[in-house]
């Protein structure tokens, strides 16, 4: 054993803060289910994270969010949603879950490093970061014709041409989706074939309004204040390379997700991405008091709206899971 980590360790348990319910994640998951626990007189304690709100604080306007019947912006929801919680009782706290220990209760949680929490409960609520090409355009044109949910933003580029780039399923999907309102998609493929399945690829290939650009690569988007067009170069790095521009007011990242889930992956049991298992209908992970919900666990819909039902649901079970024990 490492004498120093376990001295470290037992510093921190000396002033070890003890609670019932601990949420780790603010986006939509994690306040509602600060929301429900309060309700339940579980007072809840929630950390939230690198991200506070989640992925929705950089999206610029939400029309499919039930009851804004004008729609909001993603920091106007979040917002709602968490003065919501705290007006319940729900204590939001600045700060980053760095480890866990769940081979016992009361589970142990790190924040930052540096101060430890023993709950009764854990909801994780951590979600999933789009994965991005690394362009600095990326950034300057984000909830300005950039985007890594077609679900969610495609419905402003209607009969508008855009861009998706990717060939695995999830950029098969976007492209599709994208299909029903764009008057034109452009699917970006660094290879000379798409990794998406068989009947994907077959739906993309049928669609005229789908154009696929074979063996592209992304080098650069344009525009002033709002996405105009990207650069692109054909088969880079070979005898036939050349670059290709096209007009896009949409650019859409279809290369896949990535669960912030590493912390728990000594105790929870996850798929080969990182996404957390639960029980089937259930937000239960393998460790009985250990909940997940939102994005960390959901890899086909992941709306802010099935994340808030997810989060509802983990808050629920937790109530349940603490009656019985007691």
């Amino acid at each position: 054993m490492d004498t120093s980590t376990s001295s470290i360790e037992q510093a921190l348990l000396k002033d070890a803060e003890r609670v019932r319910c601990l949420i780790i994640g603010s986006g939509p998951a994690g306040c509602t289910a600060a929301i429900y626990a309060s309700r339940a007189n579980l007072a809840p304690v929630l950390y939230e994270g690198v991200q506070p709100g989640g992925q929705l604080t950089t999206t610029r306007e939400v029309e499919n969010f039930p009851g804004y019947t004008d729609g909001l912006t993603g920091p106007e929801i979040m917002e709602r949603l968490k003065k919501q919680a705290t007006r319940l009782g729900a204590d939001f706290r600045w700060g980053e879950a760095t480890a866990v220990d769940f081979s016992n209760r009361p589970f142990k949680v790190t924040i930052d490093n540096n101060n430890m929490i023993l709950a009764e409960t854990v909801i994780i609520s951590t979600g999933a970061s789009a994965k991005y090409l690394g362009l600095p355009d990326e950034k300057k044109f984000a909830g300005a014709g950039v985007s890594a949910c077609a679900t969610c933003d495609g419905f402003f580029f209607k009969g508008k041409d855009v861009a998706v780039v990717g060939g695995g399923d999830t950029a098969a999907e976007e492209a599709l989706f994208l299909s029903h309102f764009c008057n034109k998609v452009y699917l970006i493929i660094r290879r000379s074939e798409m990794r998406a399945t068989k009947a994907l690829q077959d739906r993309v290939l049928k669609l005229k309004k789908i154009e696929i650009l074979w063996e592209h690569e992304t080098q650069a988007l344009l525009g002033d204040n709002l996405l105009e067009g990207a650069i692109l170069l054909y088969k880079k790095g070979t005898p036939e390379e050349k670059e290709v521009r096209i007009k896009i007011d949409g650019f859409f990242l279809g290369i896949g997700h990535k669960p912030n889930s590493d912390i728990f992956r000594d105790y929870i049991e996850m798929d080969e991405v990182g996404y957390i298992k639960t029980i089937p209908g259930t937000p239960q992970t393998n460790i009985p008091g250990v909940f997940a919900c939102g994005d960390v666990q959901d890899k086909v819909y992941r709306q802010a709206v099935t994340a808030a039902g997810s989060g509802c649901m983990a808050a629920i079970e937790a109530e349940r899971f603490l009656s019985d024990q007691e």
